[in-house]
């Protein structure tokens, strides 16, 4: 058994194609095919069932491959120790995102940071935050930018900002004529949410106290981003809170429609995560002073009241 071989194995659970696998292993198909098929011969088994379209994992394949990324990001590991020894910042770094975070943060730090670290491969994947902890934990991803606190002993977390919650209150809604909104007059039938998987979805339901103010309601929707809520905001359809980086770029004519919370502001804290073993500090530092660079003169506010999302 070699590490090769199962860098091939990972390739091929992840395209469901042996050409496409062996095209991003950059080696030829039968080369990659023999060295898998050498491995199952030394296994005794069948790590994939080559009948099906795609190429589907075996019940014991499945198995094999969540040891192989373990296995594979180990030895990964061994260059880690060397570069960070040397202060070298470079080489491959992937990083997870959660969706309501990913569209307003990362435009303002990216260019900052891969003009600063030309020789970082920095790989972003837009990730919720439980698929971000699974997979800093295999090791698919170094790092994650998540709402916090996570109340995980196994990862270590990074405070980079605390993001205020803004209300976006259409015309005909009965706060429209509120100046500063206080939290107690929040009715969670009210408020239009994203779908479930989002932890912002967990800050409002935890902002709100569900037994106030609780209206009938004559529809239900769960929207996947802010966008879709605040058309139906504007048309009339309820109100909706949004994260205050995507307030920033509203139409000055939608600005109307913001309103602030008194003081303590409702928050949620955002924070760099990664596991507490993770060696590639040089990076997440460099990430983390980047990141700080351009935020700091987008958010300004003080006296935050953190919301911590719902753990499930």
């Amino acid at each position: 058994m070699t590490i090769s071989q199962l860098e091939y194995v990972l390739a091929v659970a992840k395209h469901q194609n042996f050409t496409e696998a062996a095209k991003h292993s950059f080696v030829t198909q039968p080369t990659l095919s023999m060295q898998i098929q050498k491995l199952e011969d030394e296994l005794d088994i069948k790590i994939f069932n080559r009948k099906k379209k795609p190429i589907a994992l075996t019940e014991i394949g499945k198995k094999i491959v969540d040891q192989a990324k373990i296995i594979v990001g180990e030895s990964k590991r061994m260059n880690d120790i060397v570069d960070q020894q040397k202060g070298y910042i470079g080489g491959e770094f992937r990083l997870g995102i959660i969706p309501t975070i990913i569209p307003t943060l990362l435009p303002m730090f990216l260019k900052v940071f891969i003009k600063k670290y030309p020789k970082v491969n920095l790989i972003i994947n837009e990730l919720t935050t439980e698929e971000i902890i699974r997979q800093l934990s295999n090791g698919s991803i170094d790092v994650g930018i998540a709402a916090t606190p996570l109340e995980n002993e196994a990862i270590k977390e990074r405070v980079l900002y605390y993001e205020p919650f803004v209300g976006f209150i259409p015309k005909n809604h009965r706060l429209f004529a509120s100046k500063i909104l206080d939290v107690n007059d929040l009715d969670i039938s009210e408020i239009l949410l994203l779908e479930d998987g989002h932890c912002f979805k967990d800050n409002i339901i935890n902002l709100c106290n569900p037994t106030k103010h609780m209206s009938p309601k004559h529809f239900e929707l769960e929207s996947g981003n802010f966008a879709t809520l605040i058309k139906l905001a504007k048309e009339g359809l309820g109100m909706t809170l949004l994260p205050h980086l995507d307030t920033l770029e509203l139409s000055e004519k939608d600005k109307e429609f913001l309103r602030e919370f008194e003081k303590p502001v409702p928050a949620r804290e955002v924070s760099l995560i990664h596991h507490k073993s993770q060696l590639k500090i040089q990076m997440i530092e460099a990430l983390k002073s980047s990141i700080d660079a351009v935020i700091r003169g987008a958010i300004t506010f003080s006296d935050v009241n953190i919301i911590s999302p719902i753990q499930k």
